[in-house]
């Protein structure tokens, strides 16, 4: 399970940056909608809006999209459930 935690250290800073790097050029960002608290990090490990609209909703889509793509490769990787992972990033995203 060290191994495991390990690895979601390592892995998840790259999801984010890749997840926020991999948005087009849109008018609003993860940086910036978490700045103004337009959207917050759940213990499932995604993200969910505080003030929904459509570029909130379309921003949170498209990165929940992603990271659930990433989330489900690490599970596949180390052999343990997408909820597990889904748990352990949960828990490091929103500290």
């Amino acid at each position: 399970m060290t191994k495991f935690r390990s690895a979601i250290s390592r892995t998840l800073p790259l999801l984010l940056a890749l997840s926020v790097f991999s948005l087009n050029a849109s008018a609003l960002d993860l940086n910036q909608a978490q700045a103004q608290k337009l959207v917050k990090e759940t213990a499932s490990g995604y993200l969910v809006a505080v003030k929904p609209s459509a570029e909130v909703n379309a921003l949170i889509k498209k990165i929940n999209a992603g990271r659930k793509a990433q989330y489900q490769k690490i599970a596949k990787k180390r052999g343990t459930s997408l909820a597990t992972v889904e748990k352990l990033a949960g828990q490091k995203l929103s500290k």
